[in-house]
Order: structure tokens, then C-alpha cells, then sequence
């Protein structure tokens, strides 16, 4: 019987409504949105007033309703008049709600907000003969992705591949609304473009509710960008602004061919002799260093056996001067990539005496003596005897001969701008007396 008088009372008051409500208006004033933070309370206010003050209601009327998006149904939530307040229970709202009112308006209060309770509110309000109406507000949650994390590739990525490669992967996780990811090269943002800018996005929601993006990078690089930094940023909004997250930069590794290549002698310092280790290093540009084929001008298809970017002579001789030639392997093909140098290989001969050996004088008599050395420098010649200096020249004049011009004479040929290249010679001069003529007679005195 309670159930029919109170159905009864329902019927009569959505009776009275329909008659009622051409005698009176109600006007609502309610924000089409609000925004809040994940885990903050959020207020949703509905303010009312009645139209015809000679009417001023005795009974309002006060109901909350929810509806979530795209959904054609709606669910009360709360039910207040003058002398009573109901939360209504077995809703999602039951233990998460407050509602406060007075003669202006009401307050729909949500507490610990929840990504599912991004929907729509509907306030009603409804004074009998002074009039009804409704109005809604769609509640919208905000939750701040982490920070970006971005990964660079870590294997190398060449400038001859012919499409966009991968440089980088950037992730935002547990935003709401989705967020958006944005790639910058040098503080410069990029955009797609055919050939040069792949960005590919994949975007997940979490079974919590949350949007996960993870965007990655594909980018036709060149060999300038081995000194770019690149950057991704989170693009988020929040209550009333749209906000940024930017990652640290990255530095990718870049290969590429050599486009200059030097070669040079390393050893040893300053001029070479014959007899010298000699080691001829050769660098290029290109990245990572490649290894490189040496070759001499005298024979071009004769490639030398080297170790990497080193050749190693020794012990050279004068035959190995020449232009000795280097090129990077990852440059053949390409004859103007490579690197010269000019070698030389300093010699001097054996000294050359003439006469040879030994010579004999008479008391008197005088004899030129020659000193040469074949050299591929200027050379300087001076004679000794007996550790002290006699001549300077390859040529040593001796005049009017005595006894004490018998000896030992060496000549010392040096290279002066290469002074451990140096030889010597020798000469053994002898002087005698001057014969006795035929059938003369000695005098021998006695005392």
C-alpha cells in the first residue's frame, strides 16, 4: 500500500509539473565545463532563480544526475527538496559525494576525482508552479604524463642509406587526455617531410585509463649531424592551459665516407737515410676511420702491405723514394679521396781516395790526392793526419815533400744537413830520399 501512495505522489507531482509550468520559469546558470586535476575535489555549481517573484516557490526540487560520454542513458545520483537530502546508493558515487544548497543554488561536490568521471553532470531543478529546468556540465580530468624518456639508436647510421633512418624513440606514459609528442634537431622543431622526416606514433591506453604515446624518430641524416642534438617534447594540457615536458638532448654517431685524406711521414723526424725505419701514417674523415691502401706512384697497381692506416719501411733504401699514396677502402672508386707525400731517401757512398792505399814520394816532390763520395745531399770533405786537420775539399794538395810529410792522411766526408750521414777514406803517403848518382865517391871523414 506505501508503494502505491507513493507512486501515486510521483504521478501527481509530474502532473502538477506539466500544468505548472507555463504559470512559472526557472532560469539556471551552470558552466558548460570544469576541469580539474586527477585526485582533486572538483565543485560543480548550479545556481537557479525563479522568474516571477510573486511566485516563489515553497517546494524545490533538487535532483544530480550523471551520464557517461556517448552513453544515451543517465543515472540519478542525488535527491534533495526541502526537507530531506538522499545520496543515492549502489552508484559510483555513493561514497564520493556532497551536495550543498540554499535558496540560490546548489553545490555538487566530487571528491578523490577519477578518470572515468570525465562525463556530464546534470543539475534539475524543479519548483512545482514556479517553474523547472536543467542544465548540465561535462567534468573533464586532467592527469600529467611522466616525463619524456628518449632513446637514441646506438648502432651507427650511415648518410648513404637511401630512406629515413631510426635516431630515436621518445615515450610519454600515463597522461590523460592523450598528450602529443614533438621532435626538435637543434632546438628546431621537425616535421614530416617525404624522404627526410618519418615521425610514426603509437598510442596506448592503459587498462588503468591512462594514455601511453610513444613516437619514433626516422630521420635522412648527414654528415653535419654529427654534431646535432636532438630532443623530443610532451605536449599535455591541464586545467585551463596546455603545457610542456622537453627530454635531454641526444648525440647520435653518424657514419660516412671520407671526403679528405692526409698522409704523412711519422718517422722518422726530419730527413731519412738509407738504412732508417720509415713509417708513413694516413688519416681520412670518415666515420668510423676505414682502412686504407697504400700505394707508390712508380707502382700504381702494386699495392704495399700495411698495418691498418701505418706502412712501415725498413730498412729503406734509395730505390723506395718516391710519392708513396694512400686511400681509404670505404673512398675507392673515388681517385681524388687520398693522401700524398714525397719521399726521400738520403744516401752517401763509400769515400773514393785516389791514389789508393799507399803512395810513395821522393824527398821534394809533390802529388795531388782526390776524396769523392757519391751523395744525394751536399757533401763536406777534410782531410787528417794524425788527428789534426791538413785539408778541407775533396782535393789535398801536397808540395816539396820531407821526411815528415810520410804518414797516414783520411779524409771525412759528411752530409751537413743530415749529420749522421757520413763517410771516410784513407791514403798511406811514404817519402824517400833522393837516389846517389852513379860512380860518385864518398867521402868519409875520420877524426
Amino acid at each position: 500500500m506505501a508503494f502505491l501512495r507513493t507512486a501515486f505522489f510521483l504521478h501527481f507531482l509530474h502532473l502538477c509539473a506539466l500544468n505548472w509550468s507555463a504559470w512559472g520559469k526557472v532560469e539556471l546558470n551552470m558552466n558548460d565545463n570544469l576541469e580539474v586535476y586527477l585526485s582533486d575535489s572538483a565543485e560543480i555549481p548550479c545556481h537557479y532563480s525563479f522568474t516571477d517573484a510573486d511566485k516563489e516557490p515553497s517546494f524545490v526540487m533538487i535532483q544530480w544526475f550523471v551520464r557517461a560520454a556517448g552513453n544515451t542513458t543517465r543515472t540519478r545520483i542525488f535527491y534533495g527538496d526541502g526537507s530531506q537530502q538522499i545520496i543515492d546508493n549502489n552508484t559510483d558515487y555513493s561514497s564520493r559525494i556532497n551536495v550543498t544548497s540554499d535558496h540560490k543554488g546548489t553545490i555538487l561536490i566530487i571528491k578523490n576525482v577519477q578518470l572515468s568521471d570525465e562525463r556530464e553532470f546534470f543539475c534539475q531543478v524543479n519548483g512545482l508552479a514556479a517553474g523547472n529546468a536543467e542544465r548540465k556540465t561535462h567534468l573533464r580530468v586532467f592527469a600529467p604524463p611522466a616525463a619524456p624518456v628518449i632513446e637514441g639508436v646506438l648502432t651507427g647510421i650511415s648518410v648513404t642509406n637511401s630512406v629515413p633512418s631510426k635516431v630515436a624513440s621518445c615515450e610519454a606514459q600515463n597522461g590523460f587526455p592523450k598528450p602529443n609528442i614533438t621532435w626538435y634537431r637543434n632546438g628546431l622543431e621537425l616535421t614530416p617531410s617525404s624522404g627526410y622526416v618519418n615521425i610514426l606514433t603509437l598510442v596506448t591506453r592503459e587498462s588503468s585509463g591512462f594514455y601511453s604515446v610513444q613516437s619514433t624518430l626516422e630521420y635522412n641524416v648527414v654528415k653535419k649531424d654529427k654534431d646535432s642534438h636532438f630532443s623530443c617534447e610532451v605536449i599535455f594540457s591541464v586545467p585551463g592551459a596546455i603545457r610542456t615536458m622537453e627530454s635531454h638532448s641526444i648525440n647520435i654517431t653518424v657514419h660516412y665516407p671520407s671526403t679528405m685524406v692526409e698522409l704523412w711521414k711519422e718517422l722518422p723526424q726530419g730527413l731519412v737515410k738509407e738504412g732508417d725505419t720509415v713509417q708513413l701514417r694516413c688519416h681520412g674523415d670518415g666515420n668510423p676511420p676505414s682502412p686504407f691502401i697504400f700505394t707508390r706512384e712508380q707502382e700504381p697497381d702494386e699495392d704495399l702491405e700495411s698495418s691498418g692506416n701505418l706502412l712501415i719501411l725498413s730498412p729503406v733504401s734509395r730505390k723506395d723514394s718516391g710519392l708513396y699514396q694512400c686511400q681509404p677502402l670505404d673512398a675507392v672508386g673515388n681517385s681524388d679521396v687520398k693522401g700524398e707525400v714525397q719521399l726521400t731517401v738520403h744516401y752517401l757512398d763509400p769515400a773514393v781516395v785516389v791514389p789508393k792505399d799507399s803512395e810513395f814520394m821522393l824527398k821534394g816532390e809533390g802529388l795531388i790526392a782526390t776524396c769523392n763520395a757519391l751523395s744525394s745531399l751536399k757533401t763536406k770533405t777534410i782531410w787528417y793526419k794524425d788527428g789534426r786537420k791538413v785539408g778541407e775539399g775533396n782535393s789535398l794538395h801536397l808540395t816539396d815533400a820531407t821526411y815528415e810529410t810520410s804518414g797516414k792522411y783520411i779524409c771525412e766526408v759528411t752530409a751537413p744537413a743530415l749529420p749522421t750521414l757520413r763517410t771516410s777514406g784513407s791514403i798511406h803517403i811514404i817519402v824517400q830520399g833522393q837516389p846517389a848518382a852513379a860512380g860518385s865517391i864518398q867521402q868519409v871523414h875520420r877524426l
